[in-house]
């Protein structure tokens, strides 16, 4: 129990202590101590509670619910102060309307509930405190020296890195608490504040645009949040819980498939589906570690965490439904939306906007074989897109661009960043590391629950993502020669965090038949009683040690050589530097690499456009059909 309550009160701590440190030496010092101490604090949590099964835990202390009940007004008058200063009234109201109704539910039924669990520590919540606590540290090691590289070019703008590491480890404290919480009013304070640090760390530059962004994403994470607050409603009054594991005990009922609706619509929101992607796209502007944290291991996974916590009162019923469909819908559009997109950083914000809707997806089905899929996408992505996001905040500030028509010659100028951003590549969609073995489980679980459409989704979403994400590896691993070695200025926290995270992708495949049955299996018995093999264990082994084969040994010779063999076959005469070729008219020609982007087929506006719509025609319909067969709170 103490150490449960440790990983929430020390992050919470180390933000307060980094509000009152200016100096880069002493902020070094303590955020390396904290990320380190929270590190190590959901490794030995998970060490702790990981044979002793389920462990419920119940809160006795009066004054927990007292203050939780506080800080969420508080929380509440501190956006309705923000945001009607900034003039964005109804934002505020929106916080107002959700605040009042869990005010006012806490102070006519509160007393009533009886409450078993407070805390439920199973194994999905260890992989999920592992995921918070290790990413999310290295996150925070590799921000110290990007926002250096940041503050450095903002040409002499006021330092508030002091505030955004606080913001960076208020975050990591709500996650904590919201993956340990199994009662649905604990986990409402914490999901409210990660929106409200997302909102924080996405504004962070003051511009106009970080501005918007902001107030865009804060609007929509905060109807979701009017939405579980109404499940919260339901739940209590008519079913007499809020909390989860008893929901799940109940069973697919009216009323709990009423507030399934609700809580599958916040996670929606939180997870940035189709029609409330935007905010996630809006993100981009934020500095590169808000990116990563943002779009791998904390807030989105906050949402999908939810919709999988719930999943055993999904499948064929309006919730489940509307999870299938949207997800479905975020996954195939949101892929295709990446294919003309050259800013790295939107292809990896839509490449997390459609794997998270492929996640949304599998769980919705609800059956073991999909909620099992949905397990280990998150966890293979939240490693895969962690690195992803650092290593181009990294090629950016000392490319100077993000484009990845910019990235010529990135193995030369920076091959250890090329080779640990191949390796985050190469997780998230070629065989045989996970994400495409979970891609594969996906079919199987597609094939057996009988929904063909969805099997078309998965094909044509999946060609998508092979598409964009071959275009890039074959970008960044195209030899062109380079004078310089850009890679001498990059910082060791830089470096610490991308080859922690490169290491831990590596690992994570290696070891996907253990975490399978160990970690996956185990707790899904609970829910399922007929639980069968998603993918043989002995294809899974052969898997892994594909991936020792395929990346460990090619890793032991890299950098012994530094023989160029043969001049590079160019589109005329090479001129001897492998940088230009005398073309037409004996006129020499720059070396130029450029990808196909199909803009026309695949637009931006056009897929978001098609996918919003049919996303919100499933979301009415699904509550249409539901409320309207009269589910009252």
């Amino acid at each position: 129990m103490y150490i449960l309550g440790f990983l929430v009160a020390f992050p919470l701590l180390a933000a307060l202590v980094l509000t009152r440190v200016r100096r880069d030496r002493t902020r070094g010092v303590v955020v390396k101590i904290a990320a380190a101490i929270t590190a190590a604090a959901a490794v030995c949590t998970a060490i702790l509670f990981f044979h002793r099964g389920t462990v419920s835990i119940r809160i006795h202390a009066e004054w927990f619910s007292k203050s939780i009940l506080v800080l969420e007004v508080l929380l509440c008058v501190l956006i309705i102060f923000m945001t009607f200063a900034a003039k964005r009234f109804l934002i505020g109201l929106l916080g107002l309307a959700q605040t009042s109704l869990i005010v006012w539910f806490e102070l006519t039924c509160g007393e009533k509930l009886h409450v078993d669990a407070d805390i439920v520590v199973d194994r999905f919540v260890i992989i999920m405190i592992l995921i918070v606590g290790v990413i999310g540290s290295l996150i925070t090691v590799y921000a110290l020296g990007y926002m250096k590289d940041f503050q450095a070019l903002s040409n002499g703008g006021k330092d508030r890195r002091p505030f955004f590491f606080f913001v960076m480890y208020l975050f990591l404290a709500a996650m904590f608490g919201l993956v340990l919480s199994n009662n649905l009013l604990n986990m409402y304070l914490c999901w409210e504040i990660t929106s409200f640090s997302s909102f924080l760390l996405i504004g962070y530059t003051r511009t106009e645009e970080a501005v918007k962004n902001s107030f865009r994403a804060l609007w929509m994470n905060l109807l979701g949040g009017l939405g579980f607050a109404l499940a919260i409603v339901i739940l209590g009054r008519n079913c007499g819980t809020v909390e989860i594991s008893r929901m799940i005990a109940i069973g697919r009922k009216p009323d709990i498939v009423a507030a399934a609706c609700l809580l599958v619509f916040a996670g929606l929101t939180k997870a940035a589906q189709m029609p409330f992607s935007s905010w996630l796209l809006g993100a981009m502007v934020a500095p590169t570690p808000t990116s990563a944290l943002l779009h791998s291991s904390t807030m989105v996974k906050a949402g999908v965490f939810l919709i999988i916590r719930i999943s055993p009162v999904l499948g064929e019923n309006q919730a489940g439904i509307m999870a299938m469909f949207v997800g479905g819908m975020t996954f195939l559009f949101a892929s295709f939306a990446a294919i003309s997109q050259s800013n790295a950083k939107k292809v990896l914000a839509y490449s997390t906007v459609s794997n998270l809707g492929l996640i949304v997806c599998c769980a919705g089905i609800g059956t073991f074989e999909a909620v099992w899929t949905a397990i280990m996408l998150v966890i293979f992505h939240a490693v895969a897109k962690s690195l992803m996001f650092l290593t181009v905040g990294t090629a950016e500030h000392h490319v100077g661009s993000r484009d990845i028509e910019a990235f010529d010659g990135l193995f030369s100028e920076m091959p250890h960043l090329a080779v640990c951003m191949s390796i985050g590549i190469c997780g998230m969609f070629l065989a045989p590391f996970g994400m495409l073995i979970s891609k594969w489980a996906a079919m199987k679980a597609f094939i057996d629950s009988n929904h063909a459409l969805l099997m078309l989704v998965l094909v044509f979403g999946s060609s998508a993502t092979f598409f964009f994400w071959t275009k890039w590896l074959g970008k960044i691993t195209a030899i062109v020669p380079s004078r310089w070695n850009l890679e001498e200025t990059v910082h060791g926290e830089e470096w610490l965090a991308i080859k922690g995270l490169a290491a831990l992708t590596i690992i994570v495949c290696i070891l996907f038949p253990l975490i399978s049955a160990q970690t996956v299996v185990p707790y899904l018995s609970r829910f399922y009683p007929a639980v069968t093999e998603v993918i043989s264990h002995e294809n899974l082994i052969i898997m892994s040690s594909m991936v020792v084969l395929l990346v460990v040994l090619p890793m032991l010779a890299f950098g012994r050589s530094n023989r160029k063999l043969v001049h590079t076959n160019l589109s005329g005469e090479n001129m001897g530097d492998d940088l230009t070729f005398r073309g037409s008219m004996d006129i020499p020609v720059p070396v130029s690499l450029r990808n196909w982007y199909m803009n026309d087929w695949f637009g931006e506006k056009k897929m978001t456009t098609v996918g919003g719509v049919l996303s919100i025609a499933a979301i009415v319909l699904e509550f249409s059909a539901l409320f309207g067969g009269g589910i009252h709170a």
